[in-house]
């Protein structure tokens, strides 16, 4: 059995370690155009604010993948020839598949404005371009970052560390408004202006002005202009689809799969960013940009490539990042609709995120310790935990696991209820109670 596994990163990882799990015979080869192979997408914001060094990002090593015996190839798949079960490499070359994982990700929106292509014009999408940002990052320069979500303030915080002034365009009201509530905005906001960055709210770029060739400034659609020395944009992701467009392979926003991450080719699977998957809880086929999901479909389409049936249960989503310096976990569904900063879904995030809960309350103590629980009518279905972290784990599992917390619920919407005292008291019984 040949298997072949577009793309190089989480979701192809976690393939071949699944299809080693059952098949130490069949030949596995991993082809990407990205040369610095397997790394850690997330790690690119510490590597950018000098937390990290490079080689700190690769998760695996050339011994490693000697042991998966993995053959990996540095070209780009111009072509799925389905008929043939062969995919064309640059253009010339053939690689023939009996199973096939497509797992190429996603990319950044791009930038639309006049002189958008003008040097010192960035976006962060993988390694090259972290090393781009770090090259044009001069101390003591000025850069304009524009959208919302995670990546944008990634940028924002690693050009502060390089020691640049920095613009954040916002063009609306608050930060991330369709994951973060008012007083989590707020709270990251405020952070924002303490670390010395200059927020601009309901700013539009229309523009990026040139200067001998490079960027020299923006301008904005209220007519306003700001010298600057660096533009870096994430307004947004979507799944890399060029590749398939062309195949007969069933499409919506992503590659849609089934729930073995199968497509309505029985010989090819997806998995990752350009994945639609079946999520049970809405109903619905969703994109989900999180580095949990694309490892957990990676391994589920690999056992199955393998012969092993194995059905994808999609968990509850959740993403433990750093806002602003400030640790923040966000689990299953916790916001409302649309993101005037983000063109639909954004790097680190899922739609899932979307769907609106019965009930809110919140808790928050110091600025750097807040909690909101989102309540449906038995359960959790999403909570936000920023700074202290002591219950993010229990929340997860609760949220996950369906926690009837029928028991606490009215206790936990009283006005100034002990919101963290109530779930750390029900987290140890519920614990008990599911271990017995």
């Amino acid at each position: 059995m040949k298997y072949v596994i577009i793309g190089s990163g989480v979701a192809g990882m976690a393939a071949v370690e699944a299809i080693r799990s059952v098949d130490g015979a069949g030949e596995v080869v991993m082809v990407s155009e990205d040369p610095h192979g397997y790394y850690s997408r997330p790690g690119l914001a510490y590597y950018l604010t000098g937390e990290l060094l490079d080689k700190a990002l690769y998760l695996r090593t050339r011994e490693d993948a000697k042991k998966m015996k993995l053959t990996f190839l540095n070209a780009r798949v111009t072509r799925i020839l389905r008929t043939e079960h062969a995919l064309e490499l640059d253009g010339k070359s053939r690689l023939a598949y009996d199973k096939l994982l497509i797992a190429v990700g996603s990319r950044a929106v791009r930038l639309e404005v006049p002189g958008a292509k003008l040097e010192g014009v960035v976006k962060l999408d993988h390694m090259n371009d972290a090393k781009n940002i770090l090259k044009l990052a001069k101390r003591g320069r000025t850069a304009v970052v524009v959208g919302g979500g995670i990546t944008a303030l990634e940028l924002t915080e690693g050009l502060l560390a390089r020691g640049m002034k920095v613009h954040y365009l916002l063009r609306g009201d608050r930060y991330w408004s369709n994951v973060l509530d008012p007083r989590e905005s707020q709270i990251v906001e405020k952070r924002l202006k303490e670390e010395g960055v200059t927020l601009h709210h309901h700013a539009e770029l229309v523009g990026i002005l040139e200067k001998n060739g490079k960027v020299g400034g923006i301008r904005l659609e209220d007519g306003h202009t700001l010298p600057c020395d660096l533009v870096a944009y994430a307004i947004g992701i979507q799944p890399c689809l060029d590749l398939v467009k062309d195949t007969g392979l069933a499409l919506d926003r992503g590659v849609l799969v089934d729930e073995r991450l199968q497509t309505n080719d029985p010989d090819i699977y997806a998995a990752g960013d350009v994945a639609q998957a079946f999520d049970p809880l809405s109903g619905r086929s969703v994109l989900d940009s999180l580095w949990n999901p694309a490892r957990e479909q990676g391994h589920t389409a690999g056992l199955n490539m393998a012969g092993r049936r194995t059905a994808y249960l999609k968990s509850a989503p959740f993403n433990v990042t750093r806002l602003a310096g400030l640790t923040t976990t966000i689990i299953g569904a916790v916001g409302h609709g649309k993101d005037e900063d983000v063109l639909g879904i954004a790097r680190g995030d899922s739609e899932t995120w979307r769907d609106l809960p019965d009930a809110i309350v919140a808790q928050s103590g110091f600025d750097v310790n807040h909690m909101r629980l989102l309540i449906g009518e038995k359960t959790l279905i999403g909570a936000v935990v920023m700074g202290d972290q002591t219950l993010s784990w229990p929340l997860q599992k609760m949220v996950a696991g369906g926690a009837d917390i029928s028991p606490i619920r009215e206790k936990l919407m009283l006005p100034d209820a002990p919101i963290a005292d109530l779930i750390a008291d029900f987290w140890l019984g519920w614990r008990k109670q599911v271990a017995l």
